[in-house]
């Protein structure tokens, strides 16, 4: 459209070339955790459905998207910095839970991504997303992520320890409950 407002093009210099977007790439950054505590009182099951929602967002928005799958006895990588596709929806219907919760592991892992994929695309805006019940013994200090940071707790049933609030704080994440969104 520019060059058309120019009047009709006679040479290649009067062709304005613009890039289809202004946005900024956007890259979201998800940290599930699937320890066994999730499954109490349908947790893993509120969180699934929060994933679904936010996996066809990301693929409206053409945004990239990276999940970190926090269970077991270390995190694993399921998805780093690609478009969202079909597979996810797979892993997703698959996901169940199980053994400890190597959350403080799976965002100390993730703050090192994060600064190493800044670095390689410093135009990108990135997002993190954590989800967790929140239900971990003592963790050492953690540094925020340097990007706007999300936790949401899933932690449900009629005793709450709260100790994802106490997380949020630390990470300098805004806080919200499952429940509330």
């Amino acid at each position: 459209m520019p060059t058309l407002l120019r009047g009709r093009p006679r040479k290649a210099s009067d062709l304005v070339r613009a890039p289809r977007s202004q946005r900024p790439d956007q890259l979201w950054l998800v940290v599930v955790d699937a320890s066994a505590s999730t499954r109490r009182h349908g947790a893993l099951a509120q969180a699934k459905g929060l994933l679904a929602n936010l996996f066809e967002a990301a693929y409206r928005e053409r945004a990239r998207l990276a999940v970190l799958h926090a269970t077991g006895h270390q995190p694993r990588w399921l998805w780093q910095g690609q478009k969202a596709s079909p597979a996810l929806h797979h892993w997703l219907a698959e996901l169940g839970a199980g053994g400890g919760t190597p959350v403080i592991e799976a965002l100390q892992q993730s703050a090192h991504w994060l600064a190493r994929r800044q670095r390689q695309k410093p135009a990108e805006e990135q997002r993190l997303l954590v989800l967790t019940d929140g239900r971990l013994k003592d963790w050492s200090s953690l540094q925020p992520p340097g990007c706007p940071t999300l936790l949401v707790d899933i932690e449900s049933g009629p005793i709450r320890l709260g100790r994802a609030k106490k997380l949020a704080e630390e990470l300098g994440a805004e806080y919200r409950v499952i429940s509330e969104l």
